[in-house]
């Protein structure tokens, strides 16, 4: 199985400090989020890492040769030089990684610290392609991707949803992807690489897909997670989901 993580853009929310260095290389616990993310993936099988870089790629390729030796995966830097547009342009220079693959490909941002249960849920998912939520997000994060869910599945995947639904939840940002549903990724990552659609975000490719109700869901209430986008995200992995992950005492 292979996976692909994002990592292109550059940590402008959690301010000037960290201007200079990948947010995936930002240490939690004593290690980088990527390689927690290596040890994470190496676990549930995967063989083959991608990962998209951009702001400050050099520092990610650097450190790539030793993480693939200590977690038993290889590991592969994907360059997006146009990392400044949307992060749809990113899931452009994935399609070749992604479009071949006759297999499930797993989909991940990059700024995540969780639980290894989360991928396990994941890969062991029932439905041929899914994405994680969580139903009891922290409204603390002012900007969380809403799922809401109808008659059990997922009917939209968007920031300040409002609506009616049986159960609302955040995605996690991670997602297995069939391959009988990778070529509505390819279409609808194709369709934004002109004009203004070039600034889209790689949610709004998944969108298309979530809204054509190719995507279920695995719930990962309770277990200990948070994506780090605001200095206070970072204070929370490391106060409250690194002892969690190290004494496995859920942080939420």
């Amino acid at each position: 199985m292979n996976a692909i993580i994002y990592a292109a853009g550059r940590a402008t929310r959690l301010g000037p400090a960290f201007a200079e260095r990948p947010k995936i290389l930002l240490e939690v616990g004593g290690r980088t989020l990527l390689d927690w993310h290596a040890e994470r993936l190496a676990e549930v099988g995967v063989e083959n890492l991608y990962l998209v870089t951009g702001h400050r790629r050099e520092q990610i390729a650097a450190v790539l040769p030793e993480l693939s030796a200590k977690h038993g995966l290889r590991l592969y830097e994907l360059h997006n030089p146009d990392f400044t547009e949307g992060s749809v342009v990113s899931m452009q220079v994935s399609l070749g990684v992604i479009e071949p693959s006759r297999e499930p490909v797993l989909i991940m941002d990059g700024d995540v610290i969780y639980d290894s249960e989360l991928l396990r849920r994941l890969v062991r998912s029932r439905y041929a392609s899914a994405g994680l939520i969580d139903f009891s997000y922290r409204d603390v994060d002012d900007d969380p991707v809403m799922v809401p869910i109808r008659d059990g599945w997922p009917v939209e995947f968007m920031k300040q949803w409002r609506g009616e639904a049986d159960r609302i939840g955040e995605s996690v940002g991670f997602f297995k992807f069939a391959a009988e549903h990778i070529p509505a990724l390819v279409e609808g990552t194709r369709k934004r690489m002109t004009g203004l659609s070039r600034r889209d975000s790689i949610d709004e490719v998944i969108r298309d897909v979530v809204k054509a109700g190719l995507v279920g869901f695995e719930e990962i209430t309770g277990l200990p997670w948070t994506e780090i986008d605001f200095p206070h995200d970072l204070e929370y992995a490391r106060n409250e989901v690194i002892p969690a992950l190290l004494g496995k005492t859920p942080a939420r």
